[in-house]
Parts: structure tokens; sequence; C-alpha cells
């Protein structure tokens, strides 16, 4: 049951809408990196924010050593590096998609009585919580962008009307 919250919440179906994995299908780079003012996190900085806290929940599952995330630092990843390309968007999101992987197989081998302990329970349910939680925040982000961005950069390209 336990494996049924993470799952419905980062790529299964559910009842709710968009899981995690849902809301960042057909995301390009561009979108990704863009920011909805200075010093506010993008979509890019959610998905690997996601990625670490997964991490660190399989870490705590089963007593992995500290440090050995992928990437150098912990929390939140600044991203873009540099200008928002779709090969580096995809090796993040990938990211995610293996930490989540890696994630779900520490959960199905633990023993069901480890799985209803309260404490392992509490910190399955919040992994699914976290990606639920991010997954509407960067469901807000596209529908902002899309309103603020896309308009302006259809503009430019479409032919003025003439009347």
């Amino acid at each position: 049951m336990m494996l049924d919250f993470v799952d419905e919440a980062f790529d299964r179906k559910s009842w709710h809408g968009p899981n995690l994995w849902g809301s960042i299908r057909g995301v390009r780079a561009e979108q990704a990196a863009w920011r909805p003012g200075p010093g506010r996190h993008n979509i890019w900085e959610l998905v690997l924010h996601a990625a670490y806290w997964k991490y660190v929940a399989r870490r705590r599952l089963t007593g992995e050593k500290r440090g050995s995330f992928v990437l150098p630092g912990s929390n939140f990843f600044e991203r873009p590096q540099g200008d928002p390309n779709e090969a580096a968007w995809k090796a993040d999101t990938a990211l995610l998609l293996n930490e989540h992987n890696e994630l779900r197989q520490s959960v199905s081998q633990l023993p069901l009585a480890s799985q209803t302990a309260l404490k392992t329970a509490h910190l399955i349910r919040g992994v699914a919580a976290h990606d639920l939680y991010h997954a509407g925040q960067i469901r807000l982000l596209r529908r902002l962008w899309e309103a603020k961005v896309a308009p302006r950069k259809q503009s430019r390209t479409e032919p003025p009307v003439l009347r």
C-alpha cells in the first residue's frame, strides 16, 4: 500500500489530476527555466529538488551514507547552468526518474511490518505528499508561463493582422 502512495503521486493514474511526472510532461527547457520573479524557483529547480528529497528519503530508509547524491549541494540546485538546453533538461528529468525508481525499489524491499511502522510510514507518505505539492506548483508555473511568456512569443512570430 505504501508503494501505491509513492506511485500515484509520481506517475500512476490518480483521481486528483496530474502527478509529478505528469506535471512536467511536455515541458521544454525554456519553459522549465522561466522564473515568475527574481529569487523565485523555476520548474527545473523543483524537479531537482524533488529528486534530491527522494534520495534523502531512500537514504533514510536504507541507512545509506550521506553525501552520495549525484549533484553537489543539497535541497535546491540552481538551473539552468548557462542557457537552457533540451539535453540538460532531459538529463535532469532523467535524474528525477532514476531517484524515483531507486526509492521505489527500496520501499518495495521493505518488509510489510517495516512499511507500516509509524516512522517509516510517515516518511513514505511524506514523499508522496511532497511530490504532489510540487506537482501543483509546477502546474501553476506552467499556467503563469503560458499567460505571461507564451503570448509574447507568439505575437513576435505571427504576421501582423491588416485591417
